[in-house]
C-alpha cells in the first residue's frame, strides 16, 4: 500500500473534503484527488461518496480512516523523535477515567504529569461508561475491573477493596435487626456479607439514602446517617483517626484499576510516559498508596 496515498486519504477524511484539506495544508487539490483515486483503485474499494457539494466516507472508508489515522500519527511522531535524537513525549493525549479516581486523585496526577512533560497536551474526561477508544479518539482509558476485551491491552496499576463502615455513634445491629444504610443507586433493601475477625457476618441494610457518588456516600456516613460500603482507600484516614468505624470487609470485593489502550496501535511515547508516571505514583499499587496519595 502506498503510504503517501494513505496519508493523503486520511488528510481529506479529517478535513471533510478535498478543498478544505488543500486550503488547510497548502497542497494542490488535484494532487489530493489523484492520490485518493489511486488508493481506491489499488484497494478496489470506494472510500468516498462524492456528491455535488459534499464528500462522505463510505463504510469501508470510515473503517480505514479509524484504523490507520492513529498509526500514521504515531509513525510521524516516531520519525520526528528519531530525527531529534530523543523520544520526547509530545502531542495530544486523551484519557477517559472513572468518576471516583478523577474526584480524588486525577487532578494531582494530571498536574504532575503536565509539569514533567510540558510538550504533551493532556485531556482527561471523567465517565464510568464503557467507551469506544477508536471511535471516540481516546489514547488511554482507566477502568475498574474491566471485562476482557481482545482489542485492548494494558495493566492493573492499583488495587482496592470494599469495606462496611459507619459512624462510631451508630451501634452495630444485633441478630437479624436491620441497620440504616447509605447506598449507591437503587433504594431497595440489601444484605451485605462482611468478613470480621469472628468470620462472615450478614448485615441487613434498610436504606435511608440512595446517592450516586461515593464521595457523597462517604460524607453522609461521616454525618452518622447510616452504614455504607466504600473503598478502603477512601476511608482509611477516617478509620485511622476514629471518624469512622470498621464493621468488616465485603467478601469478594477486590477492585483493580486498569490502564488500557488499543492493541492494534503502536504505543506512543506519550502513552508510555503516562503509564510510567502511574507506576511511579503507585509503585506497589496498594490501597494504602492510593489513600496516602489522596491525603497529600
Amino acid at each position: 500500500m502506498d503510504l503517501l496515498a494513505l496519508a493523503d486519504f486520511n488528510l481529506v477524511a479529517r478535513h471533510g473534503g478535498f478543498g478544505k484539506a488543500a486550503r488547510a495544508t497548502g497542497r494542490p487539490k488535484a494532487t489530493l484527488s489523484r492520490r485518493v483515486t489511486e488508493l481506491e483503485a489499488a484497494l478496489e474499494l470506494r472510500l468516498f461518496e462524492r456528491g455535488a457539494r459534499n464528500l462522505k466516507l463510505t463504510e469501508e472508508g470510515r473503517a480505514l480512516h479509524e484504523r490507520t489515522a492513529a498509526l500514521l500519527t504515531e509513525l510521524d511522531e516516531t520519525a520526528a523523535a528519531i530525527a531529534s535524537g530523543a523520544e520526547t513525549p509530545r502531542g495530544r493525549l486523551r484519557i477517559s477515567a472513572p468518576l471516583l479516581l478523577s474526584q480524588t486523585a486525577m487532578g494531582k496526577i494530571a498536574a504532575g504529569f503536565a509539569l514533567k512533560y510540558p510538550e504533551v497536551r493532556l485531556e482527561i474526561t471523567t465517565e464510568d461508561r464503557a467507551v469506544d477508544m477508536i471511535e471516540e479518539g481516546y489514547d488511554l482509558v482507566i477502568r475498574v475491573n474491566p471485562d476482557p476485551d481482545e482489542t485492548l491491552v494494558g495493566r492493573a496499576f492499583l488495587r482496592d477493596r470494599l469495606v462496611v463502615v459507619a459512624s462510631p455513634d451508630l451501634p452495630r445491629p444485633l441478630g437479624d435487626l436491620p441497620a440504616p444504610g447509605v447506598i449507591r443507586g437503587t433504594g431497595k433493601k440489601q444484605t451485605w456479607t462482611a468478613m470480621t475477625s469472628n468470620g462472615a457476618v450478614k448485615v441487613r441494610i434498610e436504606p435511608v439514602l440512595a446517592l450516586s457518588s461515593l464521595i457523597m456516600i462517604r460524607d453522609a456516613v461521616r454525618a452518622g446517617v447510616g452504614a455504607a460500603r466504600l473503598p478502603i482507600s477512601l476511608v482509611s484516614h477516617d478509620l485511622a483517626n476514629g471518624t469512622l468505624q470498621l464493621w468488616g470487609d465485603i467478601e469478594g470485593s477486590e477492585i483493580a484499576l486498569w490502564a488500557l489502550y488499543p492493541s492494534r496501535r503502536l504505543l506512543s511515547a506519550r502513552v508510555s510516559a503516562f503509564l510510567e508516571f502511574l507506576k511511579q505514583a503507585f509503585p506497589n499499587g496498594t490501597p494504602d498508596e492510593l489513600a496516602a496519595y489522596i491525603a497529600k
